[in-house]
């Protein structure tokens, strides 16, 4: 009775491994286990469409020309004929400083100049008398000389007679001399009656143009400091604030792609999200903060590297915003913030992707040297040897029929969205476009794919009311 109990376990055992194996064929061959998941992706098909290239980059507003006006000459201010935000033409006198001190300089170099001039007439007076005593001299040694050689006068009184002569020349030379140093000191004292006179003038400063007062930093009665002791005080700003531009600073991996002719949008933190727009009118050639001294330059060093950029903005872009404008008021103020995109190329009806569906990989290959294409596999070390560089390649992934296949392109112009495809694809292809980490990090080549399907958004319940 136990052997047949045993015998029916053992049956009942074996039938159930049976029954399991065969189910998990049928599992297995129905994919229903086995299998790995496919990683949910989005597709895009490859279509044609425009592009416009543009480097982005955010700045201030300031005008295309601003003249800081400094004095040449320091003192006190007695006169300011301006305020900040004044309409001035070029001329215009602006401020004047207390001339009393520089009228003073300007007798005293006045007189020193009279004083040179009388010299140089004391000096020609001198002249005339020692070339009289010369000519007197002269005719004293000329006529002895006679009587020297008619041995009537003795060896003594020729010599006498012939060293007066040649002092007598050579206080005539001294004279000479003495009359062109007096006529070099009138020179320096005229020279110095100029400067007087030009220190004097400088103590009334004019408009060197005409616009608008655009900053104003000083008060009747302050005391400035001339450009002649180190930097001066910068008294006001005269600007052309009808004429303004954005200046902004552009990565060195952007500058290359700007030239001059660039047209550009321009949205201004003031004016919302109204665009103006504007012309690339100058570019850097030197980055910025390499144009000062040796330590300036190796703090920049590790900073950024950036070119600065000056768009001007056109006048017809914002004629709207000065027709009812009252007077002495503009639309831009320096200072302002503005962003800019660069338009930098622009392409129409052109094969594009979207821009997350290109990526980068990099790839290894080896290459055998020559005769030994047949030899046996080289060692570890030699096949380190043998590679070359890593190269990195652009690729998209292509959807075929569920699996995922890489692509090498190569890529032209991008904007925000898309990415021109010069070669590498053709209109229609259906190409995985996302998420952006797995077809940048995660994707491979041969990897099952499936159509991602975003969930519907469900509504919580309401709290159940007490």
């Amino acid at each position: 009775m136990a052997r047949k109990s045993s015998s029916r376990i053992w049956w009942i055992l074996g039938g159930t491994v049976l029954l399991l194996g065969g189910g998990l064929l049928l599992a297995k061959q129905q994919g229903w286990i086995g299998q790995v998941k496919p990683t949910e992706v989005e597709f895009t098909k490859v279509k044609k469409t425009d592009i416009v290239e543009r480097v982005s980059a955010s700045g201030k507003v300031q005008p295309e020309v601003e003249v800081k006006i400094s004095p040449d000459v320091p003192g006190e201010i007695i006169g300011l004929y301006v305020a900040e935000g004044d309409s001035v033409v070029k001329g215009q006198l602006l401020v004047k400083i207390r001339p009393d001190n520089y009228e003073a300089l300007l007798a005293r170099a006045s007189a020193a100049v009279n004083s040179s001039k009388a010299d140089v007439e004391r000096a020609k007076a001198s002249l005339s008398q020692t070339q009289a005593q010369l000519i007197r001299a002269k005719t004293d040694y000329e006529r002895n000389k006679k009587l020297h050689d008619d041995k009537v006068i003795s060896d003594a009184d020729m010599e006498r007679s012939e060293a007066d002569y040649r002092v007598g020349l050579q206080n005539t030379e001294a004279a000479k001399a003495t009359v062109e140093a007096s006529k070099f000191n009138v020179q320096s004292a005229e020279a110095g009656l100029r400067d007087a006179n030009e220190n004097l003038r400088k103590t009334t400063i004019y408009a060197p143009q005409s616009g608008a007062i655009s900053k104003l930093n000083v008060e009747l009665g302050d005391r400035v400091v001339g450009t002649s002791q180190m930097a001066g005080t910068e008294i006001m700003r005269i600007a052309n604030l009808n004429n303004m531009e954005v200046r902004v600073d552009v990565n060195e991996n952007d500058i290359v792609r700007v030239v001059l002719g660039d047209t550009a949008e321009i949205e201004v933190d003031s004016y919302g999200d109204r665009k103006f727009k504007g012309i690339v009118t100058e570019i850097a050639n030197t980055a910025n903060g390499l144009g000062g001294s040796s330590a300036a330059v190796s703090a920049a060093s590790d900073a950024v590297t950036e070119f600065e950029v000056k768009i001007k903005i056109l006048n017809s872009s914002y004629r709207d915003l000065t027709a009812n404008r009252v007077k002495k008021s503009y639309p831009f103020k320096p200072g302002m913030t503005a962003a800019v995109d660069i338009i930098t190329d622009r392409k129409a009806n052109v094969l594009s992707v979207p821009i997350a569906a290109v990526t980068t990989r990099g790839k290894e290959t080896e290459t055998p040297k020559e005769g030994e294409e047949n030899k046996s596999p080289s060692k570890p070390e030699d096949d380190q040897k043998n590679k070359k560089a890593e190269k990195i390649t652009e690729l998209v992934f292509i959807n075929e029929k569920g699996v995922a296949k890489k692509r090498e392109v190569k890529t032209g112009i991008s904007d925000f969205e898309n990415i021109e495809i010069l070669s590498g694809l053709k209109e229609g292809d259906e190409i995985i476009s996302g998420p952006f980490i797995e077809v940048s990090k995660r994707l491979k080549d041969g990897d099952k794919v499936t159509k991602k399907i975003d969930k519907p958004k469900t509504d919580k319940p309401d709290a159940e009311k007490p």
